[in-house]
């Protein structure tokens, strides 16, 4: 089966890395030549696909599209043609339109009666702000008082499109879930970590989360869905705080990072999935199996003599990425590294029997760097 995958950033990686895992063909496009997923697939189209003439010749032998990008033009130029063509597109408008907004989304909850941080002004401080439009940690600020929040945002306070509602620190945690309505499979619950930024520097599977808790997580992911109408995928991402979750976003969209995570430690490809729902449409999914491994996701960035590992954000900075095996003593790297240069960036993936065994694998690999390339300072970034 050839594959459209449509965004070369990184939910572009995450989907042309794991549709070749799935064994298909992987066309990637993008408006620009040299993007992160630019050289992981067979073929690459430099395209810009809010123009709809331009489509047939970009997509007119493929079997299945997935849009990998957040660009509203670009995503209605794909929905209108996949109608007119039959060309399954793997999106759904309807759920995307609530997740793509922080407001909607919030609206959305509330409805629903989740669990949700207490919105500004209702709480004290700390509080968090997010942009109203968008996903993950971009924009994400922490503030502690009254005044340096409304430093921030005059004249125009309080924010019309921003989220302002309680910091909550607790455990992050994520679910993937895929299907159509009366007709779902959640996947494997992760362990999210952040770095200063709040962005997602590592990714640990299977989660150190009590059973009954993954429990009331995948219910709670379920109950998201149905509500929602989802027909496609979905990923939830909470927050567990004195002893309950509190759902932080949804996406109705390919994650990045999480998918692989959940790839090496379960061998469920969501990518696979997602054929198996829009292109090759079967009455229920393939059965999950009982593979559980543990897995470290990491990324980090070199810059001279020091290894940093940071937030997914440095993943997009380098250029085109290529997949290598063992690299440094990790099952796998997506990295632009190649000997003698000192400007690089990766991630790494590794996988172990359990948790301790993939932990352990990583710190001899990243021993292995500083050794070999004479690091002299290695900086694990944290909130602050």
């Amino acid at each position: 089966m050839l594959v459209g995958i449509v965004g070369g950033k990184l939910q572009g990686v995450e989907a042309a890395y794991l549709a070749r895992k799935a064994g298909w063909e992987v066309r990637v496009v993008d408006r620009k030549r040299r993007v992160p997923a630019s050289d992981l697939g067979d073929s690459f189209a430099q395209a810009d696909v809010t123009v709809e003439n331009n489509l047939a010749a970009v997509f007119g032998d493929v079997d299945f599209i997935i849009p990998a990008l957040e660009d509203d033009n670009a995503l209605r130029s794909l929905t209108h043609w996949s109608r007119k063509t039959e060309v399954p597109l793997a999106f759904d408008p309807q759920a995307y339109a609530v997740s793509s907004s922080k407001l909607n989304s919030g609206d959305f909850f509330r409805q629903i009666g989740l669990p949700v941080p207490v919105a500004w002004p209702q709480c004290g401080f700390p509080v968090v702000a997010k942009p109203g439009r968008g996903s993950g940690s971009k924009g994400v600020c922490i503030f502690q008082d009254f005044d340096s929040l409304r430093n921030r945002f005059l004249p125009a306070f309080p924010p019309p499109d921003w989220v302002v509602e309680e910091f909550l620190d607790g455990s992050q945690h994520s679910l993937e879930v895929v299907g159509r309505p009366g007709n779902y499979r959640v996947l494997q619950v992760t362990d999210l970590y952040v770095d200063q930024n709040f962005d997602c520097k590592r990714v640990i599977a299977p989660s150190n989360l009590p059973l009954r808790l993954i429990a009331d997580f995948e219910n709670l992911t379920l109950a998201i869905a149905e509500a929602l109408n989802l027909y496609g995928i979905m990923d939830v991402e909470v927050i567990f705080y004195r002893g309950e979750f509190k759902v932080l976003e949804i996406d109705a969209r390919l994650p990045s990072q999480t998918p692989t995570a959940v790839y090496w430690s379960t061998n469920q490809n969501m990518i696979g999935l997602l054929g198996d729902l829009y292109a090759m449409p079967k009455d229920d999914f393939p059965p999950a199996g009982d593979i559980l491994r543990g897995t470290v996701y990491e990324h980090i960035q070199v810059s001279g003599a020091i290894l940093k590992i940071c937030g997914e954000r440095i993943m997009t900075e380098g250029g085109p990425l290529n997949l290598q095996g063992d690299f440094f003593g990790a099952d796998e790297a997506l990295t632009n590294f190649v000997p003698g240069k000192d400007q690089w960036v990766a991630t790494l993936i590794f996988s172990g029997t359990n948790r301790h065994q993939a932990w352990e694998k990583r710190n001899r690999c990243i021993a292995e760097i500083v050794r070999r390339l004479k690091i002299k300072e290695v900086i694990d970034s944290q909130p602050v």
